[in-house]
């Protein structure tokens, strides 16, 4: 019997332990929970005036380039210096000389035509006079003569051959100034297809020059970049770009280099696989032949970015794109270091800001900094981007 109620007698003895412990143990100690800090990045931004910017890419290329092509035949007489690629010339520079002889042998004997022609017109001009006179001794009006009596067609005959003679004697010495090939504008040769001693005929190409007075660059704008620039409403003539500023950079030998240049106009059309349209910008002197200081040349053919100055707005805030935050809000520190999620607006952006309008007054510092849970009134420590670094 005594062994059947042993494990009651141990679970009841069990149970008034616990509750004895239970009765007298000591109370928990209650702590506060810390107001932790966040220590994060900021930046104090300011509303200010910005001009904004539209950045666009494009090739240089010359405002003009021709294909020079013989419009005579003849052997190659003389080949300038400058002919060579690469080499710069200036208006009116004597490129190519062609043989002559041909043309003023062509040239003389033009010229003793226009003399037979004009001896013609001397005889038959006398012989008319002299038929004038005899038909008036008949004393009848000169205005009843028949018009071979007067020999009226023998001296229009007569005129003419003297026209075509002159004519000839024209086309003779334009003949013998094509044999020298001129440059029509200051430029530089792109290619070379003749030398010394070749023999060319009419239509063989001698070689390619261009421009290099000024150069252009045309610069692909969506809408986008569009409505960033200053330009007339509803206008693309020149005078909308007059203030419209470009600064084109490249990398040359390993370096970055800048250039001042314009915006002149507006291509007018739309391309239809980007949808994008054309402005030009215009450099002067690219390749700095007036020996600018401090200022390296421009090649054609070197693929530039180019940054046009645009609008100028006021009070706004030029946000970082790194400090806009989810559903359009930035991370704004207060006075009490609170942090207080604020949701904005922007009228502009670029690759590098957001242009606040609203939302943002006066001087702000925002958390440029991520962090994993932003609630608002958390308490943060504000740092210096120098200092975060370092940490």
């Amino acid at each position: 019997m005594k062994t059947k109620l042993l494990p009651l007698i141990v679970i009841v003895v069990a149970f008034l332990i616990a509750l004895i412990m239970s009765a007298f143990k000591p109370n928990s100690l209650e702590l506060e929970s810390p107001d932790r800090e966040v220590a994060v990045t900021t930046e104090i931004i300011n509303s200010s005036k910005v001009e904004l910017q539209a950045v666009s890419q494009g090739t240089v290329e010359p405002r003009t380039s021709t294909t020079l092509v013989s419009e005579v035949s003849g052997a190659v007489l003389d080949v300038a210096a400058q002919f060579e690629v690469g080499g710069t010339f200036e208006k009116g520079d004597i490129l190519i000389r062609l043989d002559a002889a041909d043309y003023k042998v062509a040239k003389q004997r033009a010229e003793a035509q226009l003399k037979s022609a004009k001896a013609q017109l001397l005889t038959e001009q006398a012989k008319s006079v002299q038929a004038k006179k005899e038909w008036q001794m008949t004393g009848r009006p000169l205005e009843d003569a028949p018009v071979l009596a007067l020999r009226t067609p023998f001296l229009a005959e007569a005129e003419a051959r003297l026209i075509q003679a002159q004519a000839e004697v024209a086309q003779a010495e334009l003949k013998i100034q094509r044999t020298i090939i001129r440059a029509p504008y200051a430029g530089m040769v792109a290619t070379t297809h003749v030398d010394m001693g070749q023999y060319v005929t009419i239509g063989t190409k001698l070689g390619s020059i261009f421009a290099i007075d000024y150069a252009e660059i045309r610069l692909p704008m969506t809408d986008k970049q569009m409505s960033k620039l200053s330009l007339s409403e509803g206008s693309i003539n020149n005078q909308s770009f007059a203030e419209a500023k470009v600064e084109l950079k490249a990398v040359v030998n390993g370096s970055e280099v800048e250039w001042p240049a314009v915006l002149v106009r507006s291509e007018g059309t739309i391309e239809q696989s980007s949808r994008a349209q054309y402005l030009v910008a215009t450099i002067d002197d690219p390749y700095n032949l007036k020996n600018q200081k401090n200022r390296q040349p421009l090649l054609m053919g070197t693929f530039v970015e180019a940054t046009v100055s645009g609008k100028t707005i006021n009070a706004v805030h030029a946000l970082p794109r790194y400090a806009l935050r989810a559903n359009q809000r930035v991370a704004m520190v207060t006075a009490e270091k609170r942090l207080k999620m604020v949701a904005v607006d922007y009228i502009f952006d670029d690759r590098n800001y957001y242009y606040i309008n609203s939302g943002l007054e006066g001087s702000v510092e925002v958390v440029t900094s991520g962090m994993g849970i932003m609630v608002d009134g958390m308490k943060v420590k504000p740092q210096s981007t120098d200092v975060w670094t370092e940490l």
